[in-house]
């Protein structure tokens, strides 16, 4: 039900902009307006805090059936999970009180701020400071690659606070939008998920109150990757669903297209890439589930669960993105047709909330 509803939701109101989002690089507002309508904007939040309070597995469900028609729409839903989810785990009561109800009543965004311009896959080395003065932290630094920056209002943000523990002296605090000394660099020009800005983030003397910071002093880094192992899933998801729209679009089209007398759906060479295509999304969305259900419950296994489904999804939608290129033949290559879109956007699951490279380390250091 919760998939039909998702997917009806998605055909009538967000692919009919899908195609304008991406030429014109503009935030997908009307897909932003039907998914707050509908509550599938933060689906992930607890009753308690006013949200629908919806497992891992569902909101994986949302993610993947936005991501069919539009990868960008489907980072609203992706990164409000990705933002809130250390305020989640470890914030105080009052902290998750706060900016839990806006974030389910669609008043705010929420944006996650781990990455710098020197720290990438090395996160650990970041270099933006929190120093704290009385009741206040005061916050210095660039964050980079931030999804729906300018958008979101809230932004949980990692900074050092020791730097003598390189990773144990990192923490976590929300900073909000409207904070004195937030601003945001210009929309990096992207090669695909072009609706979603992706900004840089200048904190330049910002002072928050103390209790802002989320759990204690030098966790931050521990709670920035305990929110991975959750919200790799949602990239997994958002992967599987660009491939399934890839998948649908290209099927559709070769029962249509008639060369030699008969439609291409005919020839042994085309049914072959279609059973490989949908057979490896079989095989995505199993492990997809497989480690949302892992996530639900909170495995010991979880770290290697969401990397594998990362790492394996991701890789999925860019062979059957490229491959439904290939079905359409010069048409797949051009812009009427949506699958050069979802090729081009299928390429950053690859890369972000950890490059496959390292969804590998992770997975070796964590083999069950």
């Amino acid at each position: 039900m919760l998939r039909d509803a998702v997917r009806s939701l998605a055909e009538a109101k967000i692919a009919p902009y899908a195609a304008a989002v991406d030429e014109e690089a503009r935030f997908p507002r009307e897909a932003l307006e039907a998914l707050v309508a509908n509550d599938l904007h933060a689906v992930h939040v607890p009753e308690e805090y006013g949200g629908s309070g919806a497992d891992a597995l569902a909101t994986v469900i949302v993610i993947e059936e936005v991501a069919r028609v539009c990868a960008s729409s489907s980072l609203i839903p992706a990164v409000n999970k990705l933002g809130s989810l250390p305020v989640i785990l470890s914030g105080s009561e009052e902290l998750k009180k706060k900016y839990m109800a806006p974030l389910a009543k669609g008043d705010g965004m929420f944006s996650y701020c781990l990455s710098e311009p020197d720290a990438g896959s090395d996160a650990a080395g970041m270099k933006t400071k929190a120093v704290r003065d009385g009741d206040f932290y005061v916050l210095n630094g660039v964050k980079r690659w931030i999804t729906n920056a300018g958008e979101s209002e809230y932004y949980t943000v990692m900074a050092v606070t020791d730097p003598e523990k390189r990773s144990k002296g990192i923490s976590a605090f929300v900073v909000e939008k409207s904070d004195e000394g937030v601003s945001f660099g210009a929309p990096e020009k992207k090669l695909g998920i072009k609706g979603s800005p992706t900004r840089e983030v200048y904190l330049d003397n910002v002072r928050i109150p103390a209790d802002r910071m989320i759990g204690e002093e030098g966790t931050g880094f521990a709670t920035a990757m305990k929110t991975l192992d959750h919200t790799r899933i949602t990239i997994a998801a958002q992967a599987l669903g660009i491939a399934q729209g890839a998948l649908d679009y290209a099927k559709g089209y070769v029962k249509e297209r008639k060369q030699f007398g008969k439609p291409i759906a005919d020839f042994q060479g085309i049914q072959f890439m279609l059973a490989d295509m949908a057979m490896k999304i079989s095989a995505a969305r199993a492990l997809t589930y497989q480690a949302a259900a892992a996530s639900q419950r909170g495995d010991a296994d979880l770290t290697y669960q969401g990397a594998a489904a990362k790492c394996f999804a991701s890789d999925v939608a860019m062979e059957v993105t490229t491959d439904a290129v290939q079905l359409l033949g010069g048409y797949g290559y051009t812009r009427d047709y949506p699958v050069e879109r979802m090729m081009r956007d299928a390429k950053i699951t690859q890369i972000y909330e950890g490059t496959n490279q390292v969804q590998r380390i992770v997975m070796a250091r964590n083999l069950p």
